[in-house]
């Protein structure tokens, strides 16, 4: 049955200084940076914080988690740029087995991680005004949140499509019957308010970028002369792109900057590989690159990651031309589709890429702004989506 129902009405949100939670599966202190971190950023200089970092065991190990260079720190509490950590260790965490005939025991599994969580985490809930909520794991509390503190404002951070991320069928039912007692769902995306069995308290809140984002990146990374393209992040990576890209081109260097993977069979001499780098340092290589590269592996991705892949925000507000897969290139002007796998599609996006201007073809926010929406979407009337 559903927490409350869909016509709840949002409380008023009270304007001094308040304590903020926020439950994610990421952590606060791990070099690679997602929206959930920038949101937290701008949470501490508001009000005290803190972040609780969920589903993480002797499991994550198997997953080579970003988060296990904080093994030690597990189950302590660390104060980390102000904001007060909490890496939740337990011998293992629910997942998603993805076998049917094992769906009662992932459930039992879910029910008993939701029904035991520390005794801090119940005192950061109790004691907190603002509870963020991120997409994934973190849903299987909203219930807890609700009963333990009922006056806390609770918003959930729609990061990704819980489909999408192929959450265990227990996260999706949850949310379903729990999605209307939230204050907000703030969405990266309209295109995912389709999944959401809510209506009144939906909005769109994109990505943000750093305020002084116009002024970093100086000076350029990149030797005096030459054609530089770049690649940024992990997500569905595809190397055969860089492969093939590297060969059409030689005359480009491309950049390929926190991929997950090493060099690989197949790239030129005109491939260079980065591992993780900080995120000042990574707008340096996204600034004063030629062209800006999403190669995900597939055209299956889901269509919101054209609103809210932050490497392409990144790239519009630089206004770089963009090299993506037909799927992602949405309505932005600036975007060059190709389809996976095929050289010459690849070669006609680069060449239109190379010969397009830089402009700016989005309105881009920065994190306070963002922050903002986030937290009161109500008083914005262009994050409100007619449904």
């Amino acid at each position: 049955m559903p927490v409350a129902p869909p016509g709840a009405a949002s409380r008023p949100f009270p304007r001094s200084k308040l304590r903020y939670l926020v439950l994610s599966a990421h952590d606060y202190r791990t070099p690679r940076r997602a929206n959930i971190h920038f949101i937290t950023d701008e949470l501490v200089k508001r009000g005290t914080t803190r972040f609780f970092s969920l589903r993480y065991s002797r499991l994550s190990r198997w997953k080579q988690d970003m988060r296990l260079p904080l093994d030690g720190t597990a189950n302590t509490v660390v104060k980390h740029k102000g904001v007060e950590c909490y890496l939740w260790r337990t011998l293992v965490h629910p997942f998603n087995t993805r076998r049917r005939w094992l769906r009662p025991v992932e459930n039992a599994m879910f029910r008993m991680y939701a029904k035991h969580p520390p005794e801090l985490l119940k005192r950061w809930i109790r004691e907190s005004d603002v509870i963020v909520v991120e997409s994934g794991a973190a849903v299987a509390f909203i219930r807890l949140a609700k009963r333990l503190n009922p006056d806390a404002r609770l918003v959930y951070r729609a990061s990704d499509g819980l489909s999408t991320i192929e959450v265990a069928e227990f996260i999706a039912r949850e949310f379903d019957d729990v999605c209307g007692c939230l204050d907000a769902i703030a969405l990266v995306s309209p295109v995912m308010a389709d999944e959401i069995n809510s209506r009144h308290n939906v909005y769109h809140v994109g990505h943000g970028v750093d305020p002084g984002l116009q002024d970093m990146g100086d000076p350029s990374p990149y030797p005096g002369t030459g054609i530089h393209a770049v690649s940024v992040g992990s997500m569905l990576f595809d190397p055969e792109f860089i492969v093939l890209a590297s060969r059409a081109f030689p005359e480009v260097t491309f950049h390929v900057i926190g991929s997950g993977r090493g060099a690989m069979p197949g790239y030129g001499e005109n491939v260079k590989v980065y591992g993780e780098m900080k995120h000042a340092d990574v707008i340096g290589y996204i600034k004063h690159a030629r062209f800006g590269i999403a190669p995900y592996s597939s055209e299956q991705v889901p269509a919101y990651l054209a609103d809210s892949s932050m490497k392409l925000l990144q790239y519009d507000f630089f206004g770089l031309p963009a090299v993506c897969p037909h799927a992602v290139v949405g309505s932005y002007a600036s975007r060059f589709g190709y389809t996976p796998g095929d050289a010459e599609s690849i070669r006609v996006a680069i060449q239109r890429a190379l010969d397009a201007p830089h402009v700016r073809s989005r309105q881009c926010l920065d994190w306070p702004q963002t922050t903002d929406r986030l937290l009161e979407p109500e008083r914005y009337p262009e994050t409100h989506l007619e449904r």
